[in-house]
């Protein structure tokens, strides 16, 4: 009997919770979003050379003063630049997809940040710059779609770890990476605790905005980096202990455990077997156990300095099959 009762409670424990997060996001569908997507690549590359004049009056921002017009000019004829504008409109010739999935999240952004307008969306084909595939400012997001072609592109002569993630799934992630960058308080202390809570913040955010999405995905990890992620959180968390890490100004911690990174560097025999950025991974499990201890808002997390979350986190790292 006891047994019963206590399945019982469980599933109606389970049904609340779900009708929780329903009601959550019944209020987020209901929230009106139009959202304009420019193709810009398609306008540029589809452009006579004649036309130049038009498309750098419609978007002067792409156009900067000092280039002559020829530079434009050749770039629209460039048998290399054509193949890759070739390859992207085999990729998103359809843009539906995508524009859906920017509306699901710029519906989330207005429930959790209903004062954030709703900016226009311009894609471009650029020169690759894995840093900024995806640029937010207050009126206009620009995407880079060259770096959304699939990690096994054959124009892709970047290492592994950097292409897994030139996928059309890292899109939303990397919106929300830049759209964070507006929205968390800024770094202040330079010791490694401050990077680590700083994004695991950003990937707080990406818990919020990007529902649908696996852990995987939103920190841009396979599978199997996540799973050693899960599996070795008591050790790495036991190693920034017994070194002292935490409180460290040591920016060679960024290097080896913040940073964009084929493997994290314990310099240990593991270190191979580990996946980039442990070190905002922890920070994330940090954030998301202050969150679940205390009662705040996003915007009252997002302001907060790393110390106080950490100290009011009561974070504990999950324990090893040993």
């Amino acid at each position: 009997m006891t047994r019963r009762i206590f399945l019982i409670i469980t599933i109606t424990i389970a049904l609340i919770s779900c009708n929780k997060k329903s009601k959550t996001e019944k209020a987020v569908e209901a929230i009106p979003v139009r959202l304009k997507v420019e193709r810009f690549d398609k306008l540029f590359f589809e452009t006579s050379p004649k036309d130049l004049a038009k498309l750098k009056k419609q978007f002067p921002f792409f156009f900067p003063p000092g280039n002559v017009d020829s530079v434009w000019t050749n770039k629209m004829k460039d048998p290399i630049w054509r193949e890759l504008y070739t390859e992207v409109q085999k990729k998103y010739s359809n843009f539906e997809p995508v524009h859906n999935e920017l509306e699901t999240l710029f519906k989330h952004v207005k429930y959790y940040f209903p004062q954030t307008k709703t900016p226009k969306i311009i894609t471009v084909i650029s020169e690759m710059d894995y840093n900024n595939k995806v640029i937010y400012t207050d009126s206009l997001v620009i995407i880079s779609l060259e770096l959304y072609l699939g990690k096994d592109h054959k124009f892709y002569q970047f290492p592994k770890y950097l292409k897994q993630n030139f996928e059309e799934k890292q899109i939303m992630p990397d919106m929300v990476s830049s759209f964070s960058t507006r929205k968390i308080a800024p770094i202040t202390d330079k010791n490694l605790l401050s990077q680590m809570i700083y994004f695991g913040k950003q990937l707080y955010l990406k818990d919020l905005l990007l529902t649908d999405y696996t852990d995987a995905d939103k920190i841009g990890y396979s599978p199997e980096q996540l799973k050693w992620c899960q599996e070795n959180e008591s050790y790495m968390w036991r190693y920034f202990l017994e070194k002292e890490m935490l409180y460290s100004d040591d920016q060679k911690l960024n290097t080896r455990f913040i940073n964009l990174a084929p493997f994290s560097k314990f310099y240990l025999e593991i270190d191979n077997e580990s996946p980039g950025r442990v070190g905002t991974w922890i920070g994330w499990q940090i954030v998301r156990s202050y969150m679940k201890n205390n009662d705040v808002s996003v915007a009252q997390l997002l302001k907060m300095n790393a110390k106080e979350i950490f100290e009011k986190s009561k974070y504990k790292p999950q324990k090893n099959d040993e």
